[in-house]
């Protein structure tokens, strides 16, 4: 089994694909996925290079692609990943949560508390709902529990799913050679896995029939998956160690999303995410992005949270803050090149109402980003539509 240790500046690592992940082990054949982004360790095995730990101006370490050739003489790189070991024991169990928090990886802001929660919901075989505002890191932090804890994981998207039966359970097909045949989803290969992490992602943007198909395989005191609703004995059992990972957005302003059920919802340990403060927001950017200039990144976490703030008045002008995940797009913009007018332009604009012109979302918004523009820009930040208050724009 790989050993755990603790990225170093100089360091050096090798990606591997294993099953649908992406590995990143040293020369010693230790285990860092855990510290890199699954973007980095992706990109990365694609382009056929390596990965260097480097140190920012901040202080902070990020990865850089090198060539192969940077990376040591590799006697063995494991093929699967080994998983961290839970100690049997109450004690000793109880051991592992309270120093779980230096699995979490630094690219996630989380707190201490609800880190060890989430640990400890997967070690005791909960299943886990991960609630909280778009963008607020959700499915990241389902992700960081796979990475940290080193188990086969499968993701499947539940919003997106057309036919829940077929995604959920498998389809009937029929061939000349064989006639009519049976074939499983993944979803059922994912459920006998051992120790597996099942990521359920948009549960509540879900049609209704995927919720009666997961009632029996999220019950704690049956855990099985009911193949023939007309057969109740054709039924497959829940492996050993399995945990499902729900996300969900919750709230009246989520107009896609349905009202989860009562009964589906007491099947779930509910971890609530937090909304990230302006320092929070700051120090995730900088470790992402070490090498864009700190006062920009200041400017987006400044903006973000402004926009929160507004949008949590008692006459809000704007439905909606700006999202961890949109600040964190508008900072990879910057680092590759782009102006931070330009990226609000793209990424934070199209998100508000242009109805109404001067008195509309987006001027508002347009005028909280006007603060922090600093290239000279600042009067192509609104329309002749917009100066002169002509409602019909689009």
């Amino acid at each position: 089994m790989s050993k755990r240790v603790s990225p170093k500046v100089g360091m050096v690592v090798k990606v591997e694909m294993s099953g649908n992940r992406y590995n990143a082990f040293d020369s010693d054949g230790n285990k860092l996925t855990s510290y890199i982004r699954t973007g980095t360790r992706k990109k990365a095995y694609h382009a056929g290079m390596a990965l260097e730990c480097r140190e920012g101006k901040s202080g902070r370490i990020y990865w850089w692609k090198v060539p192969m050739e940077n990376f040591g003489a590799v006697s063995h790189v494991p093929n699967a990943p080994s998983e961290v070991e839970v100690p049997d024991g109450h004690e000793a169990v109880v051991n592992f949560i309270n120093e779980s928090y230096s699995l979490k990886p630094k690219g996630l802001v989380m707190k201490e508390l609800k880190w060890k929660y989430l640990i400890r919901s997967a070690v005791r075989g909960k299943n886990i709902m991960m609630t909280g505002q778009a963008g607020c890191g959700k499915t990241m932090a389902a992700k960081s529990l796979v990475n940290a804890l080193d188990r086969p994981d499968f993701y499947f998207n539940l919003g997106a799913t057309q036919d829940p039966r077929a995604s959920l359970i498998g389809n009937v097909h029929f061939d000349k050679s064989k006639g009519t045949y049976f074939s499983e989803s993944l979803f059922v290969k994912a459920i006998q896995t051992e120790n597996a992490v099942i990521l359920l992602d948009e549960l509540t943007r879900a049609h209704p029939d995927a919720w009666n198909i997961l009632m029996t395989v999220l019950d704690q005191g049956q855990r099985y998956l009911r193949l023939d609703e007309a057969d109740g004995q054709n039924t497959i059992k829940v492996a050993d160690g399995v945990t499902f990972i729900a996300t969900a957005n919750i709230g009246n302003e989520y107009t896609a999303t349905r009202q989860l059920d009562k009964a589906l919802m007491d099947r779930f340990t509910i971890i609530e995410m937090d909304v990230l403060n302006d320092e929070e927001e700051l120090g995730l950017l900088e470790y992402m992005f070490p090498s864009v200039e700190s006062s920009e990144l200041k400017n987006i976490s400044s903006i973000t949270h402004l926009t929160r703030i507004e949008a949590q008045t008692d006459n809000p002008r704007i439905t909606s803050g700006v999202s961890t995940r949109t600040s964190v797009e508008i900072a990879g913009l910057l680092f590759d090149g782009f102006s931070l007018m330009e990226a609000a332009d793209i990424t934070i604009y199209p998100q508000y109402d242009a109805t109404g012109g001067v008195d509309s979302e987006r001027t508002f918004v347009k005028q909280i980003v006007q603060k922090f523009v600093s290239d000279g820009s600042e009067e192509e930040l609104f329309t002749d539509h917009e100066i002169d208050g002509d409602s019909d724009m689009s």
